[in-house]
């Protein structure tokens, strides 16, 4: 979901939307596929799943410009933690449990995890080279004796 408008701090974005659940019934749920589960409490849970849920396609990063708040009547809000600029990508951090179930497979996607991989690799590369280049400096020390 892109910011459409500007937002201050601490400024409403959107309302998580969907039918209250039992934590039971969510885990069932969850176990078949479904993604859009927003846990309340130890009880209860929103089923986020209709497509009239907005909220739903906000997605995760690990440098979130959004947060969930938890309103009177059990709604779920999500208010910037940060100034947000038109066009800019309205992102929460979805918590570790979903990250380890979910986004730890395919990877975030975020732009600060997205920068520590190509850095990681970037580094990796280098001891390949560095170790290649001293075996091939080892075989013709070898070679000549």
């Amino acid at each position: 979901m892109y910011a459409v408008r500007p937002f201050k701090k601490g400024q409403y974005i959107v309302t998580y939307r969907g039918r209250r659940i039992p934590n039971d019934e969510a885990d069932r749920l969850e176990a078949r596929g479904s993604r859009y589960m927003f846990e309340i409490n130890s009880r209860w849970t929103i089923d986020g799943s209709p497509r009239w849920n907005r909220a739903r396609y906000v997605n995760h990063s690990c440098r979130p410009n959004a947060e969930a708040i938890e309103r009177k009547g059990r709604k779920i809000v999500y208010v910037a933690r940060r100034r947000i600029k038109p066009d800019e990508e309205i992102t929460v951090d979805y918590g570790k449990n979903y990250f380890e179930a979910f986004i730890t497979k395919s990877r975030c996607r975020c732009p600060k995890c997205r920068e520590r991989r190509a850095l990681q690799q970037k580094k990796r590369r280098a001891r390949h080279k560095r170790l290649a280049r001293k075996r091939l400096a080892g075989k013709k020390g070898r070679s000549r004796t």
